[in-house]
């Protein structure tokens, strides 16, 4: 049984996303499809951003392939709920490869933002948490408070296993923020920031 049967969270997702951005600088951050890159680039743009604007379900796995292409650097995915059900089956194959320098964001409204604030999954039954562990995800945890984003970058910049995290987050939505929406210029960007050249 879920324990999100209420989606009502204490997080505030603007401030928990740039505290935990603050606090690992140095992190290669993948932003999933709407709100969630809206949080990112709210809390300040950078080269290490690599925003997704219609790739719904593919975050985790570009985490994935990020994470073991760059093992010297922390990846960080946030994504939403809805995003991460569509895309569910990577968390298998995280599972299996164990990135250690991955930590995967879920904030969970338990709606579908994007598509008119249809309840998803996440208020209908479904534990998320459960499902990553199920996986084989070990560290795999929910936060409802705020000031938890602490915990969660000591995570990021440790670097010691793969780690998923669900924040609870109220329905509401902040303001938007709209990241650059050239793909080009994004990734051309993002691969300098690596030291690598564009294509």
């Amino acid at each position: 049984m879920s324990t999100n049967l209420n989606p009502q969270g204490a997080v505030e997702r603007r401030a928990f996303v740039s505290q935990l951005i603050a606090a690992t600088p140095d992190a290669l951050v993948i932003s999933g499809l709407g709100s969630p890159s809206y949080d990112v680039f709210a809390a300040g743009d950078r080269d290490h951003n690599f925003y997704l604007w219609g790739a719904m379900g593919g975050a985790a796995a570009l985490g994935l392939g990020l994470a073991l292409a760059q093992p010297e650097r922390a990846v960080l995915v946030i994504t939403g709920d809805g995003e991460q059900l569509m895309g569910v089956g990577t968390l298998g194959t995280i599972g299996a490869k164990q990135p250690p320098n991955l930590t995967i964001l879920v904030l969970d409204n338990g709606h579908f933002g994007e598509t008119g604030m249809q309840r998803s999954h996440t208020s209908l039954g479904t534990d998320l948490v459960a499902v990553a562990r199920g996986f084989g995800i070990r560290e795999a945890f929910s936060v409802r408070e705020t000031g938890q984003a602490g915990e969660v970058a000591e995570r990021v910049r440790a670097r010691r296993g793969v780690t998923f995290v669900q924040a609870f987050i109220s329905p509401d939505e902040p303001p938007r923020a709209l990241p650059p929406r050239d793909g080009v210029h994004v990734k051309n960007r993002f691969r300098a920031a690596l030291g690598l050249q564009p294509f």
